[in-house]
């Protein structure tokens, strides 16, 4: 019988390690499940390229069709998988199709979320699938005012991209700082006066406490304090619930996402989870974690289909990496490495009023970390350094003259 193996998915991770298996030379059937109709594609440009107009739908799918073919990679779109059955080695359809496999990888991702305990109201997006993004696109332009609940990475690129074409765009963030959940307050003070400066509204401490339907067709956003808004749609961005649902009803283990072992195998046998979902044990950063960018459903996907089509256990490969994530807004590139905390120390590089600079981050005297805008070079060499748990001196690790990969001692190699 021809060995299959099922990607539950179509996102990244899924279409990714569809890909990864082909290039391992696995020569069974590979089947991609997706609830979208969309085959698999890149999430970033939604916020950016695809809603502003510059790209159309198909500049954002990962590869084109007929590279699918060539691989002879099936795809079931347009439903999700319903349930999975361990044991028996299968998964249901939504329209009850069974489907019998070899090894299983979920790739599930996430939700948006929305705002807790309100109904439906006309007008009111998340920003999650293409869907998304083009019903967004008609509410964006001169004469129009868009309201985001939420200025963390999504809602921060939303807004600079509704801004550049010319909307009103008021944003609401629930923390102190725009950026706040993530980053230390001293760098999302920084973006918020960008996004002030191209006339975009920040309203911190903002919390809602109703949307409905007002007059005109227009939204109306109601805060705690009694401040109302009224804009021509409102797009809730205020993160990405993980999807465990079909995983917990199959008896995984399931805590923040799937929880995976460092070859992305689950609590059950042949059963593998990559990207958004997964919840991994992290030997560089000491500690599990779940990470929601691009570079790790690319990568750690990958790894899941080498292993899926290893010969056995002596060939699995580890997925162990920094984290490490960017955002694009107006004409500035934000680069993360590592997790960082709010509470994080913040050791600038360079001027933090300028739009080139980079702040290295601190716990407990250890560099744990980066963000860098306009500065990609400095992120890249503390993307290698964080596994060494240095404590640089602070003047030095300031001192934007002195070569960072000779200061942390790393092999230029390594760093590029």
């Amino acid at each position: 019988m021809t060995p299959t193996v099922v990607v539950v998915g179509a996102g990244l991770a899924g279409g990714n390690a569809a890909l990864a298996l082909r290039s391992k030379g696995f020569d069974g059937r590979v089947i991609v499940v997706g609830d979208e109709d969309h085959p698999p594609y890149s999430r970033p440009p939604l916020s950016k390229q695809l809603i502003r107009g510059e790209f159309e739908v198909p500049r954002v799918h990962l590869r084109p069709a007929p590279m699918w073919e060539k691989r002879e990679i099936e795809f079931m779109l347009g439903r999700a998988v319903s349930s999975l059955d361990a044991a028996a080695h299968r998964v249901v359809l939504s329209d009850g199709e069974p489907v019998a496999y070899d090894a299983v990888l979920l790739a599930t991702g996430g939700r948006a979320r929305t705002l807790p305990g309100h109904k439906p109201v006309d007008g009111v997006y998340v920003l999650r699938t293409i869907d998304d993004a083009l019903a967004i696109r008609q509410h964006l332009g001169p004469g129009k005012r868009l309201l985001i609940v939420g200025a963390g990475f999504v809602g921060a690129e939303l807004a600079a991209s509704a801004a550049m074409l010319g909307t009103h765009v008021t944003a609401l963030e629930a923390a102190g700082v725009p950026l706040g959940r993530g980053l230390p307050a001293a760098l999302g003070e920084i973006y918020g006066r960008m996004h002030a400066a191209h006339g975009v509204d920040i309203r911190v401490n903002a919390t809602v406490s109703e949307v409905v339907a007002g007059a005109g067709g227009l939204v109306a956003t109601r805060l705690t304090d009694g401040t109302v808004f009224e804009s021509d749609a409102v797009v809730v961005a205020i993160g990405l619930e993980p999807d465990v649902s079909l995983a917990a009803a199959a008896g995984l283990a399931v805590d923040n996402g799937i929880v995976v072992d460092e070859y992305c195998r689950t609590s059950a046998p042949d059963v593998y989870a990559a990207g958004d979902i997964a919840n991994h044990p992290n030997p560089i950063l000491g500690q599990r974690v779940r990470v929601e960018h691009w570079q790790n459903a690319q990568h750690q996907g990958a790894v899941a289909a080498h292993n899926i089509a290893a010969d056995g256990p002596e060939a699995y490969e580890m997925f162990a990496e920094v984290p490490w994530v960017w955002s694009d807004q107006y004409d500035v590139n934000l680069q993360v490495a590592g997790r960082p905390l709010p509470t994080d120390e913040v050791v600038f590089r360079g001027d933090p009023g300028s739009r080139e600079f980079s702040a290295m981050l601190l716990r407990d005297d250890v560099l744990i970390g980066a963000v860098g805008v306009n500065c990609a070079d400095d992120v890249r060499a503390v993307r290698a350094a964080v596994g060494h748990r240095l404590r640089p001196d602070r003047l030095a690790l300031a001192d934007a003259s002195q070569d960072l990969q000779e200061l942390f001692h790393l092999d230029r190699k390594v760093i590029a």
